[in-house]
């Protein structure tokens, strides 16, 4: 199942398996990648709380999301993906710094930053945190311009 929400980056569209997130996905949105996503039902409880909750932390009322959440991806991405849900709101990491802390070196940088770009379920699993070692914004699957607007809305609810 999947629903289509308004948020201040674009239409993101959420989709669910067996109860479960599985995907953040932004606008313009691509079909034809092989993903499941099954008819679009936008009472479905599991995405309306996610819209609930999506709709907080853009109003920068929700910093920690509780959702239920299945991201798709190899052992590794898991590792890096649930690494991710550890930098804080309003913080940020660069990718050696995530390597370091997956008790990894940092020439496992750039494994990092492949596993954050192919994140399936961006904004919850927070891979816009994840900057580049001298502070410059990186690579973003949902392009830079969103990830520069999701880090600003985070520190300026910080203050």
């Amino acid at each position: 199942m999947w629903t289509v929400i308004d948020s201040p980056i674009g239409e993101l569209r959420l989709v669910e398996q067996a109860g479960r997130i599985t995907a953040i996905e932004f606008s313009p949105f691509g079909d034809a990648d092989g993903r499941v996503r099954g008819p679009r039902d936008d009472a479905h409880p599991v995405l309306a709380e996610c819209a609930r909750q999506l709709g907080a932390y853009f109003a920068r009322e929700l910093k920690d999301f509780d959702l239920p959440l299945a991201p798709v991806g190899s052992a590794f991405q898991q590792r890096v993906w649930a690494q991710l849900q550890e930098i804080g709101y309003g913080e940020t990491a660069s990718y050696g710094q995530v390597a370091g802390r997956l008790g990894l070196t940092n020439a496992a940088s750039r494994a990092v930053g492949l596993a954050n770009g192919r994140n399936p379920i961006p904004i919850v699993i927070p891979c816009h945190r994840v900057i580049g070692a001298n502070g410059t914004l990186t690579g973003y699957a949902g392009g830079l311009e969103r990830k520069q607007l999701l880090l600003e809305l985070e520190q300026d609810a910080l203050f």
